[in-house]
């Protein structure tokens, strides 16, 4: 029987550290127990992707190997981003799909996103998928497995999606040295543009920075060249590019629901009435402002899965996170997508009379803080977060606790969020305020809440 260290089953995916947790016949025995399920779900084929990480390779080869020992058809393509696998199944009409990934994560970390045609394998899914490999329940079958190029369909089908307007100005792509950089230039350029690459050559040791764009030190360099360029905009990619970041020519951040914000604006014009996702760390501005355009907004959970799960419930046009997933199913596919966001982006600047730093510039003024991350062990984070919800529910400035995820606890003039991540030993705490005396005290009592809570735990 295979040891599979549990810890690596998160909420929506697997994770692990990739020497420690994800050795060959652990990586063999996901594929036997995914292919399994592919099988009994009705599926013969799945697509087959890796990122551009060291230990990608390794792992990618045990995987395919389990998955054809299963008698599925397995259909490679090979290094790409996440967005071009998951493109994969649309076009090659497959049952389902198998990411090799560690996305933002440490570069000795890596891991799987698996979907079958009905959607995101998470929660439950992946507790069924762990008890298959304890109980070696496999199929066996004589699939086989074959190479196929999903990148120049994808990027067809990307371009054909768009009403680019007669404006072109410059850009600047950083990919972080992730997988995503080859995909986006040959995108931006088949639009029309002349995108500056930086750092747009695969290699998993991340020379540079970290591929996250969530830090702003990630992004000092694409600031840089943004401005030594003139350029207009910089679009930033993380691992895999299933996450955009974005700054404009003054060098200002524009995180995930600012970015929604604009995309929302855009969509209401052609769909009024649209409904939007929005997870529980967004500006409350972003929420108000979809409201105030006429369209519906709803607040739901952090995780891809979760989101995809929700977009197709209530057949939203858009889902974002603060962290610059992207869902577009308006003229799209309704997965994340960092590389088509960027381009979306590309489309609504094509169109507009002013420059991205002048639409930044009038958002809505919000002051917050910046995700706050607090070391917590796996099996306590869970606890730790109940017991502060308790807590701040009893608070007398608490008017309400938003549970989707978390507790989101609202205040007059303000909000304060923390939640247990789903990919690591952490939580995450946000606050936001009317002005930045507001913001100092919902902070305290947040953070006081989560001293308290930790020590009953």
């Amino acid at each position: 029987m295979t040891e599979v260290n549990p810890d690596i089953f998160r909420a929506y995916d697997i994770r692990g550290d990739a020497d420690r947790d994800l050795a060959d016949d652990v990586c063999r025995a996901i594929g036997r127990a995914f292919g399994t399920v592919a099988r009994r779900a009705g599926a013969t084929s799945i697509a087959l992707g890796r990122d551009a990480r060291l230990s990608s390779p390794r792992i990618h080869a045990a995987a395919r190997d389990g998955l054809v020992s299963t008698g599925i058809e397995v259909v490679d393509v090979g290094v790409q981003p996440t967005p071009v696998l998951y493109f994969a199944p649309h076009h090659f009409r497959l049952g389902g799909h198998m990411m090799i990934t560690g996305s933002h994560n440490p570069p000795g970390d890596n891991g799987f996103k698996l979907a079958l045609a009905s959607g995101p394998l998470y929660g439950d899914g992946l507790a069924a998928l762990r008890a298959q490999i304890a109980a070696g329940d496999f199929d066996t079958g004589r699939g086989r497995a074959v190479d196929r190029d999903a990148l120049a369909p994808y990027i067809d089908a990307c371009a054909r999606s768009l009403r680019l307007g007669p404006r072109r100005f410059g850009v600047v792509v950083d990919a972080g040295n992730g997988a995503g950089g080859p995909a986006a230039l040959r995108l931006y350029r088949a639009l029309g543009f002349d995108p500056e690459p930086l750092y747009c050559e695969p290699d998993g040791h991340f020379p540079h920075h970290h591929p996250d764009p969530t830090v702003p030190d990630n992004l000092r360099d694409l600031c840089a060249r943004v401005a030594a360029t003139g350029a207009e905009v910089g679009i930033a990619l993380d691992g895999d590019a299933d996450r955009v970041g974005v700054v404009d020519g003054t060098g200002r951040i524009l995180w995930g629901d600012q970015l929604m914000i604009l995309f929302a604006r855009a969509i209401l014009r052609e769909r009024p009435g649209a409904t939007f996702i929005a997870e529980v760390k967004c500006s409350q501005a972003l929420f108000d402002e979809i409201e105030a355009a006429g369209g519906r907004a709803i607040m739901w959970k952090v995780g891809h899965s979760f989101i995809k799960a929700k977009m197709n419930e209530v057949s939203a046009a858009l889902a974002g996170e603060m962290s610059g997933h992207m869902f577009f199913a308006d003229r799209y596919f309704g997965y994340d997508d960092g590389i088509y966001a960027g381009a979306r982006l590309l489309e609504l600047l094509s169109h507009s009379d002013v420059p991205l730093s002048e639409l930044a510039a009038a958002l809505p003024a919000a002051v917050n803080t910046p995700e706050l991350r607090i070391d917590c062990p796996d099996g306590d984070k869970f606890a730790v977060v109940s017991r502060a919800a308790t807590i701040l529910a009893g608070h007398p400035q608490v008017r309400r606790i938003v549970d989707v995820d978390g507790a989101r606890a609202v205040f007059d003039g303000g909000w304060g969020l923390i939640r247990a991540s789903n990919t690591g030993p952490v939580l995450v705490l946000r606050c936001e305020a009317v002005d930045a005396e507001r913001l100092a005290e919902i902070r305290a009592i947040v953070e006081d809440a989560v001293r308290a809570a930790r020590e009953q735990v």
